[in-house]
C-alpha cells in the first residue's frame, strides 16, 4: 500500500493537530524538536517539517495507535506518510 503526496501531507497535517491538542505530547514534541509554537503554525505546509511529525509520532508504539484509533486509520499510516514525505530523506535506525 502506497499513499500519493497529497494523502501523506493530508495526513501529516492531521498528526499535527491531533498533536497540537495533546496536552501531554505537545511539550515532549516541542523540546525534542526545539521547535516552537510559532514553528509549527508557519511549518505547517513545509513537507519537511511535516515528516517530522510523524518522526517523532512513529517513535512510539502507543503514540502511533492513541493517533490511529482517534482517525480510524490503520496503524503502518503514519510510517507510509512519512516515507513518502521524507523519501531518502528519512533517517534508518535499523
Amino acid at each position: 500500500m502506497s499513499l500519493s503526496p497529497e494523502a501523506a501531507e493530508t495526513l501529516a497535517l492531521q498528526a499535527l493537530a491531533w498533536l497540537v491538542s495533546n496536552d501531554e505530547l505537545l511539550p515532549v514534541f516541542l523540546g525534542a524538536t526545539g521547535a516552537s509554537e510559532a514553528d509549527l503554525r508557519a511549518r505547517a505546509g513545509e513537507a519537511e517539517f511535516l515528516g517530522s511529525v510523524l518522526e517523532f509520532l512513529t517513535l512510539n508504539d502507543a503514540w502511533v495507535m492513541a493517533f490511529c484509533d482517534a482517525g480510524n486509520m490503520a496503524y503502518e499510516q503514519p510510517m507510509l506518510a512519512a516515507q513518502v514525505l521524507l523519501g531518502a530523506g528519512r533517517t534508518h535506525w535499523t
